[in-house]
């Protein structure tokens, strides 16, 4: 019986290049290749078909026509005046990187990283804290900042981390970056509505960075 759950991957910038069957044979060609751009298919067809056109058509497109459907009867309910953030991680810990963009016109605003050793909640909660300070050093102290993580909403809110990230050499120089935004949220107030990022209905957070 076929495999339903079967994907493939498309590599376009990495240690090799190519379309591959298993996400461990994608991992191999993005592990420590900086800023890596890669997307998984539902089939090698589509995945042959990406692979032959640049990887700026793919970022961003939603996974069905459902979906698409979804997304448009919902946009309305999007505040499009707001600042978007989020993380990417190849693996679980590995290699991660955040960034805030302008939610209407996807335009990006800052980014931080790659970093060596991560996880996507870390870099999630980062780029929210980083988010938070940034509009209020730009004089927009109530503009609403969309996140697709849960978790890292909670850690903000809570003033908080819950990690199991092990601290080494390799991770010091982020829990420097760490333990620094966690104080500096526990030391400033702030009115930003955070506001967590409807994946289901919008389809992807326009801080995405098309690594799906």
């Amino acid at each position: 019986m076929a495999n339903k759950k079967q994907k493939y991957y498309v590599v376009w910038e990495g240690n090799d290049t190519g379309v591959f069957s298993s996400w461990n044979e994608c991992q191999l060609q993005i592990k420590g290749y900086p800023n890596a751009k890669y997307k998984s298919f539902k089939t090698k067809a589509e995945a042959n078909e990406a692979f032959a056109n640049p990887y700026a058509d793919y970022i961003g497109k939603t996974k069905s026509s459902k979906e698409s459907k979804i997304s448009e009867k919902e946009k309305s309910r999007i505040i499009w005046d707001s600042l978007s953030v989020d993380a990417a991680c190849s693996g679980s810990p590995g290699i991660m990187e955040y960034q805030g963009v302008w939610t209407k016109n996807k335009e990006r605003v800052f980014k931080m990283g790659p970093f060596p050793y991560g996880t996507n909640n870390i870099g999630e909660f980062l780029a929210l804290v980083h988010g938070i300070a940034f509009l209020q050093k730009i004089d927009k102290p109530k503009m609403v900042i969309y996140s697709d993580s849960r978790t890292a909403l909670s850690w903000v809110r809570n003033k908080k981390v819950k990690t199991t990230l092990v601290q080494n050499d390799i991770t010091k120089d982020l829990y420097i970056l760490l333990n620094r935004a966690e104080k500096w949220i526990r030391d400033n107030s702030f009115e930003n509505p955070l506001i967590k990022w409807e994946t289901e209905y919008w389809g992807e957070i326009p801080a995405d960075f098309g690594r799906k």
